[in-house]
């Protein structure tokens, strides 16, 4: 019984250690903490060679540049760090990812995204956290 009970914490320890985002430590490979804690943060979540993701980038950086200081825009290639991918459960490249200030998943979209769309989705929830 004692042995039974030592294998499974051993297996729960194993586990925890496994699943747990090692990439939200942002100092090893500049990988942002997502979503940024008491933030609006908006992730795409793609890679540097993709054709989609390489359209989505000029429009990554006008969202971020209209945004700095209110809400956090980040992009992290997922083909050079897999494990972010996976955490996300991402299907296909790019994704854009909304989480509200609290950290809450918002709304998800896979593939290209217009400006238009992504700033009706961060508008309100910058309102609702009051730093519109």
């Amino acid at each position: 019984m004692k042995n039974t009970i030592s294998r499974t914490l051993l297996l729960l320890l194993v586990l925890l250690f496994m699943t747990a985002p090692a990439w939200a430590d942002t100092n090893a490979d500049k990988l942002p903490v997502v979503p940024v804690p008491g933030k609006v943060t908006m992730v795409e979540l793609g890679a540097d060679s993709c054709i989609p993701c390489k359209m989505m980038k000029p429009i990554i950086a006008e969202v971020e540049a209209a945004y700095k200081g209110r809400a956090a825009i980040l992009f992290v290639d997922v083909w050079k760090h897999p494990e972010v991918g996976h955490t996300f459960q991402i299907s296909a490249i790019p994704t854009q990812i909304f989480f509200d200030h609290t950290g809450k998943e918002i709304y998800r979209h896979r593939g290209f995204y217009p400006k238009k769309n992504i700033v009706r989705i961060l508008d309100p929830l910058l309102e609702k956290q009051g730093t519109r």
